[in-house]
């Protein structure tokens, strides 16, 4: 998966491999090499990459893209956890991923808000509520 993945993350931020070596600082057959899998970067160069194309190292070594209908490894920061199915009464399973990276436990409560341009979104309450504090403070300083 490294391998395929730094080719897709390289590609998209329109890299060659050159520009990538220059970077980080090896040369552009080591980049090669870890794009034909004959070798992988070492830790620090690793984290380099990762950084250079906005990945987390996890997602740059273990991000499946078949998996996820091929779309590349997120940004940092940003996730896709898959897809979920409505059941007959609208209900929705957050995947477990999910829940563990933004903890959410059983009984937590969640704001779901919509835009019918852009869809829906799931917020934490609390976070929705300093957002809009947030705003009218900004509102009333104007």
């Amino acid at each position: 998966m490294f391998k395929d993945n730094l080719i897709q993350l390289r590609k998209l931020k329109k890299l060659t491999q050159e520009d990538v070596a220059e970077k980080i600082g090896v040369s552009r057959q080591s980049v090669a090499k870890w794009e034909s899998g004959e070798s992988v970067p070492d830790l620090e160069r690793g984290r380099k990459l990762a950084d250079l194309l906005g990945v987390s190292l996890d997602d740059l070594t273990d991000y499946d893209s078949e998996a996820n209908f091929g779309v590349a490894a997120p940004p940092k920061g940003k996730h896709m956890f898959g897809f979920v199915t409505v059941g007959d009464k609208g209900q929705i399973v957050i995947p477990a991923k999910a829940r563990k990276v933004f903890g959410i436990e059983p009984g937590d409560q969640l704001v779901v808000l919509g835009d019918e341009s852009q869809g829906l979104a799931i917020i934490r309450p609390e976070i929705l509520m300093a957002f809009i504090n947030g705003f009218a403070q900004t509102s009333r300083s104007e």
